[in-house]
């Protein structure tokens, strides 16, 4: 891409034309991905945007807006972060294999991987392993293109993935023993991790949370590591960071919750689908407890979706952000170059 367009607005005919070819590029690999699940038998669905919740999750942020009905009264709606809750409630409702090309919306995101409006691809399977999930990922990899780039670094999606458990990237790149720092049935223990931190060096504030410190080992020292050379996928998050992820059947202390990497970058974040609604509604409301304790705010319970897991089927799912797959695939440096008409600011 050449940088002399760099800063000219992207309707800039100029700006346009140096873009131009990532996009039609965008357009290929959706078209792909579109025939591929078609051939498994998928549905596209196409849930709406608005909802009574943007999600649940503490750190995740949304957009409000206000619906006015007939009577003129105004309401709360917000933007979805995801479109999850919607098409859950499909599954409900009988659909067994659903995908999604979804725009969503995240508040206090913008830089180079991250634009508040993005488009995310998701898909659910009924009564699938969510280690399927992980060859679906893989394949998407290897249809969007042979090798993916980011900032000097090279993902060859031709060779097998390398997996591994979180508390296994934790020891080999922070000589931290995650593990250590979570009772058996998945309570953790902020002391414990904290002792493990100062033990190797690394530096805590007084005020850290456990989930704190988890996010900041993960951010700095495991993370820069993942998805160099092949594919990784980070495996058995604890489960007190999977709140829509069911335990893993072999560890309480873990959830059947991965990510997959490349090149450094978060790329999806895939489930083995929560359908217990008594946990789900504690798991949620510990979230808002903690939203409110560090942003001052929580979000609204979605009651038809706590009610429609009462009937959800088992199910694995998974969201991919389908503009960094692009941008990776393509080489481009920053997300806008690869979204059509890129959010202004």
């Amino acid at each position: 891409m050449a940088d002399k367009n760099s800063a000219a607005a992207w309707w800039q005919p100029e700006r346009h034309a140096d873009r131009r070819g990532l996009l039609l590029e965008r357009n290929r690999i959706q078209a792909r991905i579109r025939a591929w699940l078609a051939e498994r038998d998928f549905i596209e669905v196409d849930p709406s945007a608005l909802a009574i919740s943007p999600g649940n999750e503490a750190h995740l942020h949304g957009f409000r807006t206000e619906a006015i009905g007939n009577d003129g009264l105004g309401r709360a709606m917000y933007l979805h972060t995801s479109p999850e809750f919607a098409m859950k409630k499909l599954l409900a409702a009988g659909e067994r294999r659903i995908a999604s090309f979804a725009h969503v919306w995240r508040n206090r995101e913008r830089g180079a991987l991250h634009s508040p409006e993005f488009t995310m691809l998701e898909w659910y399977r009924v009564g699938e392993s969510y280690e399927v999930l992980m060859a679906d990922v893989m394949a998407f990899c290897r249809l969007a293109g042979g090798v993916l780039q980011f900032r000097g670094a090279v993902c060859d999606t031709g060779l097998e993935p390398e997996r591994l458990s979180v508390a296994e990237a934790f020891l080999r790149y922070a000589g931290v023993d995650l593990l250590a720092s979570i009772s058996p049935d998945g309570a953790v223990l902020a002391s414990v991790l904290r002792g493990e931190l100062v033990r190797v060096g690394l530096r805590v504030a007084e005020d850290d949370t456990w989930s704190d410190m988890l996010s900041r080992v993960l951010g700095e020292l495991v993370e820069p590591h993942l998805g160099m050379g092949r594919i990784t996928i980070l495996d058995e998050y604890p489960a007190a960071e999977a709140a829509l992820a069911r335990r893993h059947p072999r560890d309480a202390r873990v959830a059947e919750r991965f990510e997959v990497y490349a090149c450094g970058v978060e790329l999806a974040n895939g489930f083995g689908e929560l359908t217990d609604a008594g946990e789900q509604r504690r798991r949620f409301g510990a979230e808002m407890d903690e939203k409110a304790r560090v942003y001052g705010e929580r979000y609204p319970l979605d009651e038809d979706f706590l009610a429609a897991l009462e009937i959800m089927p088992a199910a694995a799912g998974i969201a991919l952000g389908f503009d960094r797959l692009v941008m990776l695939a393509t080489g481009a440096p920053r997300i806008d170059d690869v979204i059509w008409a890129p959010v202004a600011g």
